[in-house]
């Protein structure tokens, strides 16, 4: 554990380190092309990537990567921790998040990731927000790229499980997009809100891409969560919990 909290301690001063100068250099290249700006800034995340394997013996395998269509499409993930919003950007073509409007205030991270041309939303909209997701999700596909969301909209600790949200289903049924279903135990070895990032390997499992053509969202949100809750079963070392 002291190994751990060392390693950690190390990753964690390098990345304040890389940061700040970082995000002035994204804020510089908002002139380019959105494609453009997302290389630059994933750029980053490589490099954290990079951090994470070799200091503190992060790694991953993944499952399924024949799954990963050829064409833009809608990922649909667990999400347990900060680890995924990282490697996905690796694992995945280009792609826009997501998530809630006020991420995108936090200091330099936030700054960094309103560069990636993400659809950022008020939750409290109810209906409206929905409509967001599909204007400002169909816009960006139509650009070229992913568009990745986590259904239960907030990192769930491992063995637990979250209500699982309709926007993904409801973006992908309103635009005939195929949805990709991830799992992932990345919770197991840097769980929500933990400074330790404990070493080994993490399972990431892709399924294979579901065709939302004549279903209703509701049919479709779970139809996803049945494959996600049942391959989490099957990959992590902790079974989800039951409603």
């Amino acid at each position: 554990m002291m190994q751990a909290l060392l390693r950690s301690t190390l990753y964690m001063l390098l990345l304040v380190i890389i940061t700040p100068p970082y995000a002035v250099f994204t804020l510089a290249c908002f002139p380019l092309s959105a494609h453009n700006r997302y290389r630059v800034t994933s750029t980053w995340t490589r490099m954290i990537l990079f951090l994470l394997e070799h200091i503190c013996g992060l790694r991953y395998r993944i499952l399924g990567a024949e799954n990963i269509p050829d064409t833009p499409s809608i990922v649909l993930s667990k999400h347990q921790s900060a680890w995924e919003t990282l490697a996905f950007q690796k694992i995945f073509p280009p792609q826009v998040w997501v998530l809630k409007k006020e991420l995108l205030r936090i200091p330099f991270f936030g700054w960094g990731l309103a560069m990636t041309s993400p659809i950022a939303i008020d939750r409290s909209a109810g209906r409206s927000a929905l409509d967001q997701v599909v204007e400002q999700g169909r816009d960006r596909l139509e650009q070229g790229f992913w568009v990745v969301i986590f259904p239960e909209g907030t990192r769930i600790p491992t063995g637990q499980k979250g209500k699982y949200r309709i926007g993904g289903a409801w973006l992908a049924t309103h635009t005939d997009v195929p949805v990709v279903p991830v799992a992932h135990n990345a919770g197991e070895f840097w769980a929500r809100n933990a400074f330790i990032k404990k070493p080994g390997t993490i399972t990431v499992s892709i399924g294979k891409p579901i065709d939302p053509s004549g279903m209703e969202p509701n049919a479709l949100n779970a139809q996803v969560e049945n494959w996600i809750e049942s391959e989490m079963a099957r990959i992590s070392q902790h079974k989800p919990a039951t409603d």
